[in-house]
């Protein structure tokens, strides 16, 4: 391990903590900059799993005292059931599949061209669901139904498919179920505490014997890093979105899809 695989670790780190909780793909930017960087770090894709927990750790800070009532009045409130229960139905059905499907996705999907191709479907995507999504009628966490938590974890699904993004496959399923925008990204925000806890003990789990005191410290940096930088954007995100939409992150979708797919095959 040298300097520059630290600091590679480090910008790999703030770039997960920036993309995680945005509809852009925090997977593909990862697969992306990796190549570019030539990123040689720990056991294949344990570093990206992994420091995606820095991101998760900083959304359960932000939303402790939530998260915390929820869990000590479980056995009191309806409300707090209610809320646990939404977030479980949306964490099933990609629990299923990723436990049926990890070896798949993991060899045969997780590459810059097929990043770069779905960064470009999920902007065009995002573009028409903006225009022609249903009229929000859901404007609370709380008011989610059971079956409709449920559909929205199927488009989870979709985003095993890396560069087509866990928070806009569930931000975009959530609108389309008929959640206003800053609901939807808040769902998101807690259906990716279950979601990536899962995957990181999964993959913590299949990969430990790869890990030595260096591959450690490389997802230590990063872990730090990822956590930095994703708890200002946590507490930014659902501001700027109730203000500009989704069709930003869109465009910057289609412009950077379109650049890498020239890059790497011009």
């Amino acid at each position: 391990m040298d300097l520059i695989t630290l600091l590679q670790a480090a910008l790999l780190g703030l770039v997960e903590g920036l993309t995680e909780f945005l509809p852009v793909s925090s997977t593909g930017h990862l697969i992306l900059l990796g190549d570019l960087l030539g990123f040689k770090g720990p056991s294949g894709k344990l570093f990206e799993i992994v420091i995606q927990l820095g991101a998760i750790v900083a959304v359960c800070w932000v939303y402790r005292a939530k998260l915390l009532g929820t869990a000590l009045h479980l056995h009191d409130q309806a409300g707090a059931r209610h809320f646990a229960g939404v977030i479980l139905a949306a964490f099933l059905p990609s629990m299923i599949v990723g436990v049926f499907a990890y070896k798949t996705i993991k060899e045969v999907l997780f590459s810059p061209v097929i990043v770069s191709a779905m960064l470009i479907v999920g902007g065009v995507a995002m573009l028409l669901i903006e225009r022609f999504r249903p009229h929000p009628r859901f404007h609370a966490t709380e008011e989610i139904s059971l079956k409709r938590a449920f559909a929205v974890g199927l488009f989870q699904c979709v985003a095993m498919i890396p560069g087509v993004s866990r928070a806009a496959a569930t931000i975009m399923g959530g609108m389309l179920m008929g959640v206003d925008r800053r609901t939807a990204t808040e769902f998101s925000f807690f259906l990716a505490i279950p979601t990536m806890i899962a995957a990181t003990v999964y993959d913590l789990y299949k990969n430990w014997h790869d890990l030595n005191s260096d591959g450690v410290l490389i997802i230590a940096v990063g872990f730090l890093c990822a956590f930095i930088t994703a708890l200002l954007v946590v507490r930014t995100a659902i501001g700027f979105v109730g203000r500009h939409g989704f069709a930003p992150f869109a465009i910057y979708r289609i412009i950077l899809g379109s650049v890498m797919l020239w890059l790497l095959l011009g």
